[in-house]
């Protein structure tokens, strides 16, 4: 008996590893060859390869001119190969700037191009680099703009402003606006609260809690109250390596920037997803939407249709309760509240 359960163990294990060992499939209609064009995304490669894009990792090969999946030039020549029968995605010719530096001593010459990025970067900049999730009780306690000069009330770049606080000898501090209040739809939770990015001010002269503001840039008119922040000294990471979540993830998309009602490519949402549910930059979720609730003609009943997929989002910025995502695709219109999972 017990030979025989080892034998059954030893089969399944066996059939396990096969199966997690498997290749990625590739998209139908896949190239051969792609040569890459400026304006690419590794997003965009990896869709004409593969049917799951995030699994680009797992298929990459590395030969001796490219290491790094990541750094992909304009004229690269991406091609599919087979190694011992499993397909396989390299660069199988690099671009005339293939990130090559050339040294001589005379002339010291860069490329001219620069590495593809992994989604496009100007839809999420904005929340790469300004605006963050805080506390009610940070925000709070943050020193906050007084009056500008000559008791304008509204002040702009270029401008002089009086704040007041304790700014723990900063040279540069960051204006931040209360925007949206995040709470769980289905906890009630209070998952966060989103400073919203107004401006960057140099700090001048302070006189007792009195603190001198020299406006360097605004995206908006400073207001009396808004509050004060210490910047944030972040590396842009613009490689996102794109994966699925470690675990089971199930959440909802519980906010949209701009507040548009049908959400569709390049819209950023924020999920009711974060840290302490194991997400990091780069995951892939799929995103569901209701089937809707039907009648049964016989019963009576309320019936729920089946959650249909929809879309795919990347998470590019991750906080401890939620974090903020790029829609990728969408095949339907999506909408606040739809159900985010792993694919």
């Amino acid at each position: 008996m017990i030979r025989k359960l080892f034998f059954i163990c030893s089969v399944l294990f066996l059939a396990a590893s096969q199966v997690s060992m498997a290749s990625p499939e590739l998209a139908e209609g896949h190239p051969d060859k792609y040569t890459v064009v400026k304006g690419d995304t590794l997003w965009d490669i990896s869709q004409a390869f593969l049917k799951s894009p995030w699994l680009w990792p797992e298929i990459w090969h590395a030969n001796p001119q490219v290491t790094n999946p990541h750094l992909i030039y304009p004229g690269d020549i991406i091609g599919l190969i087979y190694i011992n029968g499993e397909p396989r995605i390299t660069i199988v010719k690099p671009g005339p700037d293939n990130g090559v530096v050339k040294l001589s001593p005379k002339i010291k010459s860069s490329p001219i191009s620069t590495a593809i990025p992994t989604i496009p970067l100007d839809a999420i900049a904005s929340f790469l680099s300004q605006n963050r999730i805080v506390t009610a009780v940070e925000l709070e306690a943050a020193p906050y703009v007084l009056i500008g000069r000559e008791q304008h009330l509204i002040t702009g770049a270029g401008d002089t402003v009086f704040a007041r606080g304790d700014v723990k000898g900063a040279e540069r501090m960051g204006v931040y606006r209360s925007s949206e209040t995040y709470i769980d739809p289905v906890t009630e939770e209070f998952l966060g609260l989103e400073a919203k990015s107004i401006a960057t001010a140099g700090v001048g002269d302070i006189n007792d809690e009195v603190v001198t503001l020299s406006i360097l840039r605004s995206n908006e008119e400073l207001r009396q109250g808004d509050r004060l922040l210490p910047t944030e000294d972040r590396v842009i990471n613009s490689t996102f390596t794109p994966s699925k979540p470690d675990g089971d993830v199930r959440g909802q998309m519980i906010s949209v920037d701009s507040g548009v009602s049908n959400i569709g490519q390049y819209n950023v949402v924020v999920i009711n997803r974060g840290e302490r549910e194991g997400i990091v930059e780069g995951n892939i979720l799929a995103i569901y939407k209701s089937g809707g609730l039907v009648r049964d003609p016989y019963t009576k009943e309320s019936i729920e249709l089946p959650a249909e997929r929809a879309g795919l989002l990347m998470v590019f910025r991750v906080f401890e309760k939620l974090s903020y995502g790029l829609i990728l695709r969408a095949t339907r219109p999506l909408a606040v509240m739809d159900e985010v999972r792993t694919p």
